[in-house]
């Protein structure tokens, strides 16, 4: 989301670049393709943001094989070119900025190496606050009841303090999961079976479902409904 406000506060377009473990140096610079009976270079997202000043969103830069990215190397540096064989060099527009992004320590990722991540500035993001939590809640669900944002909130924050003392897994503490609950209790679930999908089976553990259902059950009752926690007349 930081990316992309920054695309559009500078007014600049933006290209989404997702990597995986398959991840090589075709798909990010170009591949060789006929067109009008020649061999010509299909420009990869990398050559289209260089050329155009984009933004270019490097998104989970962390999955992707560091051999893969060492064609990055003089794009990201002083160089500011991108060196493609068989072709012309590409010159960076003075416009053009990376972004990439990445949530350390997940499964299947690996390390950056040296020469990758000095080539960036690091910003780490800290875990959103309670305050932050309810504002989001707020501006997700503007028809969502004050005192339920704050109380999801708090549940968030719950499931956060068990996790660093060690009493879970970070399974269960998945924002996504909280977001898509409240979706769901819009569209007609109760609250127990919303976050019982959002929220309690991410953990894979009985004892530990239990422990995260034992924290909701305390903080929220499960049989309320859209009509309960939300502004507005509901027919489900």
């Amino acid at each position: 989301m930081l990316a992309e406000n920054l695309a559009a506060v500078f007014r600049r377009p933006e290209w989404d670049i997702s990597f995986y473990l398959n991840t090589d140096a075709a798909s990010l610079i170009g591949t060789d393709t006929f067109k009008n009976g020649e061999v010509t270079l299909r420009k990869g997202p990398i050559c289209q943001c260089a050329e155009n000043g984009g933004f270019g969103i490097l998104d989970e830069i962390n999955m992707a094989k560091n051999e893969s990215l060492a064609v990055l190397h003089a794009t990201l540096d002083f160089r500011r070119i991108i060196d493609v064989p068989g072709y012309e060099r590409i010159t960076l527009s003075p416009a053009a900025r990376f972004i990439a992004t990445m949530n350390y320590g997940y499964a299947g990722t690996r390390e950056l190496n040296e020469a990758l991540a000095s080539r960036f500035m690091v910003i780490n993001m800290p875990i959103i606050g309670e305050a932050e939590l309810t504002r989001l809640l707020k501006a997700q669900f503007p028809q969502l009841k004050p005192q339920y944002a704050e109380q999801f909130s708090g549940l968030f924050q719950e499931i956060r303090k068990k996790c660093e003392s060690s009493e879970i897994s970070t399974k269960a503490l998945d924002l996504r999961g909280l977001l898509a609950a409240i979706s769901l209790v819009e569209n007609g679930l109760t609250v127990q079976e919303a976050l019982e999908m959002g929220i309690i089976n991410k953990s894979f553990d009985d004892f530990e479902r239990q422990l995260v259902a034992d924290v909701i059950a305390a903080r929220i009752a499960g049989t309320l409904r859209a009509r309960d926690i939300f502004d507005g007349t509901w027919t489900k």
